[in-house]
């Protein structure tokens, strides 16, 4: 149908008004200067390791004094431990040292300035902890920068931590793209930490995600008592600023070395929505066959539940209640969950084999298999599925397949009898012959006919006798939050 003039005019002012309300992105150079303009924010700034790239904006652009009460860089170890403590291990770009600078640098400023300072002043402390890539390109950077800071004059101040990666090939563009987040981090902290979204995506102005990684952030304090962390990790993925983010079961965002530094990786992919006795009983024989691996240590392992971005977009877009569900479930089972933008298995080895070069395992169903060797998947390579195997099976993987029940014949389906096109036969033929592809024996084929999505049909349609195919408690946990659009009059309704 036509639409009318006026209803066009609407459709036009609309769409003007949008353009003037979104957020205007301004230049390093026009931040700092607002900052140094404004008289109420006034803070430190302690670097280690990259210089002062970050002071050095707000020094550049004047009124500077406004603004700093101390620059500085503890740069020489030894001068380091005397002010902030010895760090295990001697490690220095590490979470620890970042929140002993924060701590120590804000109880300075605190202490020595008079009341009535305080009483006008939004403090904050801003520290960077940054290695650069070395001069020889055979160590890439990676830091630890955070900002503690007041909302307003005397409030209990909050804290955002980031872990970052530079991404550029040489140390002095690095610098510069450190300095400019720092900028990013500190402005957004004034003026963007009602609206998280706009502080997220903030972070990133003026910089590129071929210059800049952030694969971890943390927000807490009065001012982000609403803020979900992990819907923050989520975000980082969503918005393009890291391929990969993990959380602890305690649903904390953990930088991936914490957990994955040369350790054996047991990884399963999946929606996990709900999450399935077939789920459980993968994981259960995945691991006990693993575990019978040589070169698996026990007491060195990591076990992954990965969801990837594109399941989480399968109805369109990120529904971020339906992945917290997801998420509070299998944190309640004790597990770390990791997100990642991988939706090829070589990219994911890719990945986990920057963490570590000890064996690792897939646990899979067929049809992932099946994925595997869809030479679709591979057109964007120069050397199509080759390239691809050649990151995959280069490094120390092995594949554990889960079989699948033909509901036609009722024949169970493994490595043997799947069905991989001819042309890509060989290939698999010779990933079978060097004992790449597992089979799991002892599984239970009483849970071989429960799917995740007709669970989750009959939960939001309040059907009953779901409750048979999660695990234990599991249906106690989606009751009593509600999860999944579960609804506990729909079921009486029902009957």
């Amino acid at each position: 149908m036509a639409r009318s003039p006026i209803h066009a005019l609407f459709l036009a002012k609309e769409s003007i008004f949008s353009r003037i309300v979104e957020r205007a992105v301004l230049s390093s150079k026009q931040k700092s200067l607002r900052i140094n303009l404004d008289k109420k924010i006034y803070g430190t700034f302690s670097e280690i390791g990259a210089g002062q790239e970050v002071s050095r904006h707000f020094f550049r652009v004047g009124g500077a004094s406004n603004t700093i009460a101390k620059a500085m860089s503890a740069y020489d170890k030894e001068f380091s431990d005397a002010i902030y403590g010895a760090e295990e291990h001697h490690r220095y770009v590490c979470r620890p040292r970042l929140d002993k600078m924060l701590d120590h640098e804000w109880q300075l400023i605190t202490d020595r300035l008079h009341e009535e300072r305080q009483q006008n002043s939004t403090f904050f402390s801003f520290a960077n902890t940054v290695a650069t890539i070395d001069y020889k390109k055979r160590f890439d950077g990676h830091g630890w920068v955070g900002i503690q800071f007041q909302s307003s004059p005397q409030k209990t101040h909050n804290r955002v931590i980031l872990h970052i990666r530079p991404l550029e090939t040489e140390a002095q563009f690095q610098q510069e793209s450190i300095g400019i987040l720092g900028v990013n981090l500190i402005y957004a902290s004034f003026f963007y930490y009602k609206n998280v979204d706009d502080f997220l995506e903030s972070l990133m102005d003026n910089l590129s995600s071929d210059k800049m990684e952030i694969d971890t952030i943390e927000m807490t304090g009065p001012d982000f008592e609403h803020v979900d962390n992990r819907l923050l990790s989520l975000k980082l993925v969503k918005n393009g600023f890291t391929s990969a983010v993990i959380f602890s079961p305690d649903g904390v965002n953990v930088h991936p070395s914490e957990v994955l530094y040369k350790k054996n990786i047991l990884a399963i992919r999946g929606s996990f929505r709900p999450v399935t006795k077939v789920n459980l009983d993968m994981i259960v024989n995945g691991y006990n066959e693993f575990i019978k691996d040589p070169k698996v240590d026990k007491e060195n392992l990591q076990v992954l539940f990965e969801i990837t971005l594109n399941n989480l977009l399968m109805e369109g877009g990120v529904d971020e209640q339906d992945f917290l569900d997801r998420a509070d479930i299998l944190c309640s089972l004790g597990q770390t969950v990791m997100i990642s933008n991988y939706r090829k298995y070589y990219k994911l080895t890719e990945y986990l084999s920057k963490f570590t070069d000890k064996r690792m395992g897939f646990i899979m169903g067929i049809d992932h298999l099946m994925e595997v060797f869809n030479e679709k998947y591979y057109r964007n390579l120069n050397g199509g599925m080759l390239e691809a195997f050649g990151i995959l099976f280069t490094r120390d993987i092995k594949i554990y397949l889960y079989p699948l029940k033909d509901r036609n014949t009722g024949e169970l389906v493994n490595s043997s009898n799947i069905d991989i096109h001819p042309r890509v036969r060989p290939l698999y033929d010779y990933l079978m012959f060097n004992k790449r592809v597992v089979d799991l024996q002892n599984i239970d084929q009483s849970v071989l006919g429960i799917f995740s999505k007709e669970v989750l049909r009959m939960i939001r349609c309040g059907e009953a006798g779901w409750e048979d195919m999660v695990p234990t408690y599991v249906d106690i946990i989606i009751k009593k939050n509600k999860l999944f659009g579960y609804e506990p009059n729909k079921e009486k309704e029902e009957s």
